[in-house]
């Protein structure tokens, strides 16, 4: 039976975190807010509570969760090299409704599905979530909802969808503007300079990339050739995942 705490109540707060924390410690899910939709939660860690998570949006492996983390610190721990470039980014937009896919690290033992060695991270701006994160460490994450439906702005939303299939409900309230974060694909700036590419559109707007990145972000026109070498934004970026990767519910999968 799953448990729901309200946590805009002081006195349900405190136990609602420490009953989800030791639902994540057991490799069950949780669904918590975050700054964008609310989220299913999982240790990202755990082969096993991953695959749940999947199963539980009924989704298969070739649909990768993304990975929130409290800092740039847990970042570099989990990818291969964070470029000059994604440092702004970061700098610019976290925590908040940006996501990064980047090189996963290689000697990191886990089981995200098939990532074609990449990793999609980002920091969300909710307190909540932050602290289960700092508390948990990385948590995979996706959109708290099942494959071909809209994401649930609020804890209801959820539960409607998801039910028994997750231990422990966090209530944070309305999500404030129900927009998914923006992900962006710099897996080209490892080891080269191919751009960053838009994989999905969302709460960071391209303009305000382009701000940060300048030339570095892909043209708006999809058919126009990247700065470089002419390659289309079909094409994946080298070591990257391949185009529309990580596969997502809609476009991406990323709260």
């Amino acid at each position: 039976m799953s448990e729901l705490f309200d946590c805009r109540d002081p006195e349900q707060l405190l136990p609602g975190l420490r009953r989800a924390r030791q639902a994540i410690g057991r490799g069950e899910l949780i669904v918590m807010p975050t700054d964008t939709v609310y989220g299913i939660a999982a240790d990202a860690f755990s082969a096993g509570a991953v695959a749940s998570l999947l199963a539980a949006k009924g989704r298969g492996r070739q649909s990768p969760p993304p990975v929130l983390v409290a800092g740039l610190a847990t970042m570099r721990a989990l990818v291969a090299e964070v470029p000059e470039p994604v440092e702004r980014l970061v700098e610019e937009f976290w925590p908040g409704g940006l996501t990064i896919v980047l090189p996963a690290q290689p000697s990191l033992s886990w089981d995200l599905g098939d990532t074609n060695g990449t990793v999609a991270v980002r920091m969300p701006a909710e307190r909540i979530a932050l602290e289960m994160l700092e508390e948990c460490g990385p948590l995979a994450v996706s959109s708290a909802n099942l494959t071909g439906r809209a994401a649930a702005i609020d804890v209801h939303g959820a539960r409607e969808m998801l039910r028994d299939s997750v231990a422990v409900y966090l209530d944070g309230g309305p999500s404030t503007h129900g927009v998914a974060s923006t992900i962006v694909d710099a897996t080209g700036l490892v080891g080269g300079t191919r751009p960053v590419r838009v994989l999905r559109d969302g709460a960071v707007s391209r303009q305000r990339l382009r701000d940060v990145l300048g030339e570095l972000l892909e043209p708006d026109d999809p058919d126009a050739p990247l700065p470089g070498d002419g390659a289309r934004r079909d094409e994946p970026a080298g070591g990257g995942p391949a185009p529309g990767g990580p596969a997502p519910d809609g476009p991406v999968p990323a709260p």
